[in-house]
């Protein structure tokens, strides 16, 4: 099979992504409750939003393609 590259599809579970969403939703919730009671310490505290921020920003995207895959 010479020239010819063979691709392995794979069927996307939405069950699974959706169940990672919510675990993702969980994660960022007490990431939140961390970085505000993270009072003695701004720099921390700033670290801990700054992930929060960009965990936010990964679960909007993973919501958009779990709508793209689910139709």
């Amino acid at each position: 099979m010479t020239g010819i590259r063979r691709v392995r599809t794979l069927a996307l579970d939405v069950s699974a992504l959706n169940s990672l969403c919510s675990s993702l939703d969980d994660l960022i919730t007490r990431l939140g409750e961390l970085s505000r009671a993270v009072a003695d310490d701004e720099e921390v505290g700033a670290e801990l939003r700054e992930v929060e921020r960009q965990l936010d920003t990964a679960s909007r995207r993973l919501i958009k393609a779990i709508r793209r895959v689910d139709g």
